[in-house]
């Protein structure tokens, strides 16, 4: 019976819900079975770490609280300015004022099971998102800053909902009328740009997989085009591929 009651009690602890943590704890933290007492601390345990993310995520609310008067914020990222192959990638990202959305943080801090994860529900509780992209050619031709600022004007073309104000992380776009406020490392410091910073990162992510598969010598699903050993090592035997960064490779070929 004892065991069966632990069993119960496990299911109920699978929540994530803090208010059910809540009424956990307060029923069986006088329990006296040691499997009850190892199962309310992990509760305790979770239901602290829960409190700690809602303080984080209230903290990553700052600017958009601070500039509330905008209607429409949006958040604006890039990813794949370092790689030897494969596009830059910008997201923009326009969250409602009332979004509840958990764990958002800047995406290279986070797992590829998180990034997904998060991905699926920025896309379906966002306003508007954006993606836009600049070539491994376009790169070479006007280097990678300009390339960038092309890739971030493109997203926030793309948006359904013409936003108000632009948070960057760390640029001032050039030919953009919209107000902008760069923020040093603002995909861990602001909502909306870190969830610009998830779209991005997962977006490209998929398409250096599938690039992987016409070109799997080069192993872009694990290195996603940067330069890790066995990217080059490919490139040094193979040479480069349509979508190499050929000013990007100078010394490695």
């Amino acid at each position: 019976m004892a065991e069966l009651a632990v069993g119960a009690i496990k299911e109920q602890l699978a929540v994530t819900d803090e208010r059910k943590l809540e009424e956990f704890i307060e029923e069986y933290s006088t329990d006296k079975r040691g499997g009850v007492q190892k199962l309310v601390e992990t509760a305790r345990k979770r239901l602290e770490k829960y409190n700690q993310e809602l303080a984080r995520m209230d903290k990553l609310w700052e600017y958009e609280r601070q500039y509330a008067d905008y209607e429409f914020i949006c958040g604006i990222d890039e990813v794949g300015r370092g790689p030897l192959a494969g596009p830059v990638v910008a997201g923009a990202v326009i969250l409602p004022k009332d979004c509840d959305i958990l764990y958002i943080n800047d995406s290279k801090k986070l797992s590829e099971k998180k990034r997904e994860e998060l991905y699926d529900v920025i896309m379906e509780k966002a306003i508007a998102t954006g993606i836009g992209m600049a070539s491994p050619q376009r790169i070479d031709e006007i280097n990678i800053l300009q390339a960038t600022y092309e890739a971030m004007r493109e997203a926030i073309q793309k948006l359904e909902v013409a936003p108000t104000l632009l948070l960057n992380d760390a640029v001032t776009i050039p030919k953009v009328e919209i107000k902008q406020v760069p923020i040093i490392k603002g995909d861990a410091k602001s909502i909306s740009i870190g969830a610009a910073s998830i779209i991005a990162k997962v977006t490209r992510d998929r398409l250096m997989v599938e690039y992987d598969k016409i070109m799997p010598e080069y192993h872009f699903a694990s290195n996603k085009g940067y330069g890790s050993p066995d990217h080059i090592a490919a490139l040094k035997e193979v040479g480069p591929s349509p979508i190499h960064r050929a000013s990007f490779i100078k010394n490695f070929i």
